[in-house]
């Protein structure tokens, strides 16, 4: 007698695996298209999944929702209350990783207009501290009580650790590295000797018979820790689509005046110019100081940078902007050339931040790289190499292209 037990017994364990899957591929989607009960999907939403869905619904949703097959309709939104946006802040926190959390409190920021709300010290107490978040709270800065003040300099201050922790030791060891070759001389001491290049300068010295190079010629960098070498600038935009880049900027100045052998200097800049240099030993005080929003004058900006400058020759300029000149763009043009051809190295930044792709002025990043200044746009992780490219006057690693945003949450299953 001929049985089929393979096929009984391994067909049934194919479509139970089918069917999990489809069904999780439906619920993905419904997660993402949201809407009421079941519609479009035919899969409905219990426990967890439903919670997570009343959240990004609060966000998302819009106003009343539609009727769903029972006739019964929905609404979203989280009110103008501190105590439920402050529920919702704990729920996102609960159903979603950090990343997508930052997020979120950017559009709900942004699209439900919940910036007042920041002002209440409870709330900052709840949200997830992000550059963003300190951009936000530093807009705020003028109308902020000072029953606030308090709660938001700690987050602010939370937010400039971490990233301090972040980048402060690999940025100090790459520009140590790029000032002591920036130093090179022909008589070293014997710990200056760089062995890599003085054995690539002397080998056509290779004795065979004794496996050695005679280093006829010595190359070394001086190492000059107690003396300044180089003079940095860092003019900074501070208009508000600039928020992001001020936070880093704040950060990265502190960790540059914290090294002996630069000279750093930070300048922000709106209509109007305000020299931060003598509060760069608390990047936090650098971002209280800083004023976010109003127009651009790039070219009042530069003007009082050009008038600082004594070593054009061992001074770097960085420009962070989008290049939105609001000021005299001939003369911002010819102040670049002007540094440059005094032997300033400038470099030019459409972003400082992690923000992908930004929006910028074509023609203004155009007419730079025509005067040998590229302008791109520099993630946080990229910068110690496009200063110490620039401290040794070698080519700036300008990145290929740019990175992608970050997505929104409810874009993809």
């Amino acid at each position: 007698m001929t049985t089929h037990t393979a096929d009984t017994t391994t067909h049934p364990t194919h479509d139970i695996r089918s069917d999990t899957t489809a069904d999780e591929r439906l619920r993905r989607w419904r997660l993402v298209l949201g809407g009421d009960g079941e519609e479009g999907t035919g899969r409905g939403l219990t426990g967890r999944d439903a919670a997570m869905d009343g959240a990004l619904t609060a966000l998302y949703g819009g106003a009343a929702g539609a009727g769903g097959r029972d006739g019964n309709s929905r609404s979203a939104g989280l009110g103008a209350s501190a105590p439920s946006v402050a529920r919702w802040l704990g729920d996102i926190r609960t159903y979603f990783p950090r990343s997508v959390v930052q997020i979120m409190q950017r559009d709900a920021i942004d699209r439900l207009g919940l910036s007042a709300l920041l002002l209440e010290p409870e709330m900052l107490e709840a949200v997830e501290a992000d550059v963003h978040l300190v951009g936000t709270l530093l807009s705020l800065g003028r109308a902020m009580p000072e029953t606030t003040k308090e709660t938001a300099r700690a987050v602010v201050r939370k937010v400039v650790d971490d990233l301090e922790k972040r980048l402060a030791t690999r940025t100090r060891a790459t520009l140590a590295g790029a000032l002591d070759r920036s130093t090179r001389n022909e008589r070293p001491r014997h710990h200056d000797i760089d062995w890599d290049r003085t054995i690539r300068a002397n080998l056509k010295n290779y004795l065979p018979e004794y496996g050695t190079v005679v280093p006829e010629r010595l190359i070394g960098y001086g190492r000059a820790a107690r003396s300044v070498r180089k003079d940095v600038v860092l003019c900074v935009d501070q208009s508000g689509s600039m928020a992001a880049s001020v936070v880093h900027a704040a950060v990265f100045g502190a960790v540059l005046a914290s090294m002996r052998t630069l000279r750093t200097r930070l300048v922000v800049f709106d209509t109007a110019v305000v020299d931060l240099t003598d509060q760069l030993d608390d990047p936090v005080d650098v971002l209280f100081g800083t004023r976010l929003g109003g127009g651009t004058d790039i070219n009042r900006a530069l003007a009082y940078c050009q008038s600082r400058i004594t070593r054009p020759a061992d001074t770097v300029v960085v420009l962070i902007s989008d290049l939105y000149e609001g000021g005299i763009r001939d003369e911002m043009l010819k102040r670049v050339a002007a540094m440059k051809a005094s032997g300033v190295q400038f470099v030019a930044l459409l972003a400082l931040s992690d923000e992908g792709a930004p929006a910028y002025d074509h023609d203004h990043a155009a007419a730079l790289a025509a005067l040998g200044a590229p302008a791109f746009a520099c993630t946080p992780d990229l910068f110690p190499e496009v200063m110490a490219a620039a401290i040794e006057k070698r080519p700036i690693p300008v990145p290929d292209r740019e990175a992608p945003r970050a997505r929104d949450p409810r874009t993809a299953p």
